[in-house]
């Protein structure tokens, strides 16, 4: 699983008999961006109304690439933190850790056993992100992670998971993984099916309007996170990249700064672009930004509160994550159970 929340970063799965989704987000940053929050988590607030909800930080798929240990603790609670303070209700949904709940990991290694070299290696992640690194200096954890993202899917029984463009191939991976544990074992896992999940805001880069919001931006003045202070938004969006001319409109294409301030605008007060485009008409890009630092501030600036409030009191916030833990090893334990009697190891004597 990768950092965001539209595509590899998140997973979110579900909507059938037992109306059940599953979603996470890396804990690769300290914060969350405003990419994530109204791409992802304003619809994870909005599913607990209507399924039966698990969320979850995967920080074992954080383990892949080189990393601090007390920055990964830190950056875990922190986006737990987050997850609360942006809607997330521990009492109608189930929040824990993925490293919590060891059923993960063990399903993730037998579907790893049953896993072709071949397939596993063509997983276009894998080849970018090992030609990165370099052959030698990538770990085996990036070639099997995709394995671990079909356990944390099949452990929870859903019924689809969402298709995007960067995901297609671990949606097909959990599928054909699957599929073959069913053939070889029996019926065990149900075949999740692609669907398109709700949609998200496009959120961009401020200094880059043409590559969406990622942790990994060339610069961090294009990235609005939920934990910035209110003035530093405000002097992000007063830097933001905007276009040749004056006139404000909606045209990603020749505008793309003053469309991406546009998206972000509908995305936090909930009013349509075309709504917007016809209150700034005349007006300059100065004006726009000065009222968009105002209502992102108004968004994000309780949810930053509430986060450190959180923080403020870990031991309580690991209670939380405990009690969630517990209520997610009550619905993956039978699965894992079943999987381990059907593959044929000797159960523990009690």
């Amino acid at each position: 699983m990768t950092e965001g929340t539209t595509g590899p970063s998140a997973e979110l799965v579900g909507v059938g008999e037992e109306h059940r989704v599953l979603s996470g987000m890396q804990p690769s940053a300290d914060s969350l961006h405003l990419g994530n929050y109204v791409g992802a988590l304003l619809h994870w607030v909005k599913a607990q109304d209507t399924y039966d909800a698990f969320f979850f930080i995967p920080d074992l798929h954080g383990i892949t690439v080189p990393h601090e240990p007390e920055e990964l603790r830190t950056r875990t609670r922190n986006t737990a933190a987050q997850y609360i303070a942006g809607g997330i209700d521990v009492e109608r949904s189930t929040l824990f850790v993925q490293s919590h709940v060891p059923e993960h990991a063990q399903l993730a290694w037998v579907l790893t056993c049953i896993t072709g070299m071949g397939e596993a290696s063509r997983m276009t992640q894998f080849k970018d992100k090992s030609a990165k690194q370099g052959a030698d200096h990538a770990g085996v954890g990036l070639l099997t992670y995709p394995m671990l993202m079909a356990a944390d899917i099949l452990l929870y029984q859903p019924d689809g998971v969402p298709v995007g463009e960067d995901q297609k191939q671990h949606v097909e991976l959990a599928r054909n993984l699957a599929q073959r544990f069913n053939h070889r074992f029996g019926e065990t896992f149900r075949v999740p099916e692609p669907f398109i999940p709700e949609i998200g805001a496009r959120v961009y880069d401020l200094q880059q309007p043409t590559a969406k919001m990622s942790k990994s931006a060339e610069s961090p003045n294009g990235l609005l996170n939920i934990m910035d202070t209110d003035k530093k938004i405000a002097k992000k969006i007063k830097s933001a990249v905007t276009d040749d001319g004056t006139e404000i409109r909606f045209d990603p294409e020749t505008k793309p700064g003053v469309s991406n301030l546009l998206s972000i605008f509908s995305a936090v007060t909930d009013r349509s672009v075309e709504t917007l485009e016809a209150e700034y008409a005349g007006s300059m890009y100065g004006h726009l930004k000065v009222d968009l630092a105002e209502a992102v501030v108004a968004a994000v600036g309780p949810v930053r509160d509430r986060a450190l409030e959180l923080l403020d009191d870990p031991a309580q916030l690991d209670a939380l994550l405990a009690t969630g833990a517990a209520k997610a090893r009550a619905t993956a334990a039978p699965v894992l159970a079943e999987v381990y009697r059907k593959v044929g190891f000797l159960p523990a004597s009690s």
